[in-house]
């Protein structure tokens, strides 16, 4: 039984008559004046001020380069030929030269790029299979139905690894040369791998248990997406190692973007041998440009970035800007707030009650 209370009439549901119930417990309660808010204005400018200043000469001590290549030079030939879908299959080259003033010194990192591109699409994001590329025999066979109509080619096939996202893979390759002044032409060794986040090479990514078998023995009973030109047990010819679902390529391009322009990581300078040891030498230097991936169809463009990195990241004027923009409003506020309190308020004489 509860117990009831005694109380009853208007006062039964009066608080206790306690501090915390009252309200008479001890607070601050600061007290809002010029001499304190206006100095805490300028110093909220300031630091604002101080932070965009310093982040923009951090994002402009990076070294970057852009290349668009969807139309531009020798490539007009491959963009015209990639108009047709049914040249698909037609293997097309091209090349791209430009030079580098300075040294890109340091790490040096080695950018696709695509605008116009829609990832973030919700129904292309969602056809995908997760249970499949985390290696679950059985999905194989039975690919989910968020990846219709990428699911099963017209035989009734099943693909691998299916859905639109996969299916769109960015699939170009690039052969960057440098050009020494000596007449050398020196091939520029890039790493292609360690370029995917921790937990998607190893977690989110894997590839089917073999159990003795050939990794093209387990995709057996499955086919490439359609508009693959390898199976995705042999997406590295070079490297076996880096095939199936844990293949680099595959995984970066799985990771969708944000924003319909976008750049995705390809490669990363390999600094151990000269002339590569401090990073990218200024000189003449060309990529030789295996065109596949079409834009036509999205209005699209391609490009290729080399840029150097810091603990900020790229070359990203964003932030910088908006901190000094912060900063100046911050600023006009409080000059404006100062000119009021010096005209009306400084001696609390012309300020009504």
């Amino acid at each position: 039984m509860g117990k009831t209370k005694d109380k009853t009439g208007p006062l039964a549901r009066r608080p206790d008559n306690s501090a915390f119930k009252q309200q008479r417990l001890p607070a601050w309660s600061p007290m809002l004046t010029a001499y304190t808010v206006l100095p805490f204005f300028y110093l909220l400018a300031l630091i604002c001020m101080l932070l965009g200043v310093w982040l923009l000469l951090l994002v402009q001590s990076t070294q970057e380069i852009k290349l668009d290549y969807t139309d531009g030079g020798n490539c007009i030939h491959c963009f015209d030929l990639r108009q047709n879908v049914s040249n698909a299959a037609q293997t097309c080259s091209c090349k791209v030269e430009f030079s580098i003033d300075q040294t890109f010194k340091g790490d040096v990192f080695f950018y696709y790029g695509l605008k116009n591109f829609h990832q973030n699409l919700r129904r292309y994001m969602d056809s995908r299979d997760d249970e499949q590329t985390v290696g679950r025999i059985k999905k194989l066979q039975n690919p989910s139905t968020y990846c219709e109509p990428f699911a099963k080619d017209e035989n009734g096939v099943p693909i691998a690894p299916c859905g639109a996202v996969a299916n769109s893979m960015f699939n170009d390759s690039f052969t960057l040369t440098y050009h020494a002044s000596s007449g050398r032409h020196v091939p520029v060794p890039l790493l292609r791998k360690g370029l995917t986040w921790y937990t998607d090479k190893n977690v989110k990514f894997r590839n089917p248990k073999t159990d003795n078998l050939t990794l093209a023995q387990v995709f057996e009973g499955t086919r490439q997406p359609l508009y693959w030109q390898k199976p995705v047990y042999n997406l590295d010819p070079l490297d076996p190692t880096n095939n199936g679902f844990i293949n680099e390529d595959l995984i970066v391009w799985m990771r969708e973007a944000a924003f319909p322009n976008f750049k995705k990581l390809y490669g990363i300078l390999n600094r151990a041998n000269a002339p590569f040891i401090n990073g990218l030498p200024k000189g003449n230097y060309s990529i030789d440009i295996t065109y596949n991936f079409p834009v036509q169809h999205f209005q699209g463009r391609k490009q290729v970035v080399l840029t150097t990195l810091t603990w900020f990241g790229g070359q990203n004027h964003f932030l910088p800007i908006a901190y000094l923009v912060t900063s100046s409003l911050i600023l006009l506020v409080a000059v404006v707030l100062t000119v009021a309190w010096w005209k009306f308020g400084k001696d609390g004489k012309n300020m009504k009650e």
